[in-house]
């Protein structure tokens, strides 16, 4: 079974998140709340962290993981971001968005599009998210958890320690900004594409 940590919404416990940082960092998998319902997390390079989200949510090897970032300045080596894309990006941030851009050659290949060779990259706006990437130093690659035949993301951590909880190493209990997932912006192009409708007001854009 897991372990499961109830962290503070507000001012989530230093102590509690340094624990759940030592997981990630030692290879565990994380389940968290953030503004836009839950996600699963693992260290970038984590390819036994990366299977077990797959295997989790029955997801194919096509699909875009999330780097979580503290601030846009943590997303800057990961991706390739043109101007209009930047001033997009922060001006919507910190908030229920994912951004579909062109990743790196900083980037492990493992966690990119094997075909596109792109990566989604999410500045939330929720304590505990931050607290985490914050206490973690850099990204954390990231997954909405949406459990496999559902649309809609998990938004209670009690749930999830019932059902998955022996397949995760850590559940964090806390609220969830909002119980739809994000809204994915593909900005490959020169255009904004929206990918998928959610928490983030499209008419934003």
């Amino acid at each position: 079974m897991s372990r499961y940590i109830e962290l503070h919404p507000a001012n989530p416990q230093a102590r509690l998140v340094d624990k759940v940082v030592d997981v990630i960092k030692n290879g565990g998998l994380v389940a968290y709340p953030t503004d836009s319902g839950y996600a699963l997390a693992c260290t970038p390079g984590n390819k036994e962290g990366l299977d077990r989200i797959r295997q989790i949510r029955q997801l194919s090897d096509k699909h875009n993981f999330t780097f979580v970032c503290a601030d846009f300045a943590q997303a800057g080596p990961l991706a390739i971001v043109g101007n209009n894309a930047f001033r997009l990006i922060k001006r919507l941030t910190p908030g229920p968005w994912t951004f579909i851009l062109k990743g790196t050659k900083e980037v492990p290949r493992m966690t990119l599009n094997p075909k596109k060779h792109t990566l989604g990259v999410r500045i939330p706006d929720h304590a505990i998210t931050q607290a985490l990437v914050a206490a973690y130093g850099t990204p954390l690659l990231s997954s909405t958890f949406i459990r496999p035949g559902n649309e809609i993301p998990e938004t209670s951590g009690w749930e999830i320690e019932d059902t998955f909880g022996h397949l995760i190493d850590v559940v964090i209990e806390g609220p969830v900004g909002s119980t739809e997932p994000t809204t994915v912006v593909d900005l490959t192009q020169d255009v904004p594409e929206v990918a998928r409708e959610g928490a983030g007001d499209t008419s934003l854009l």
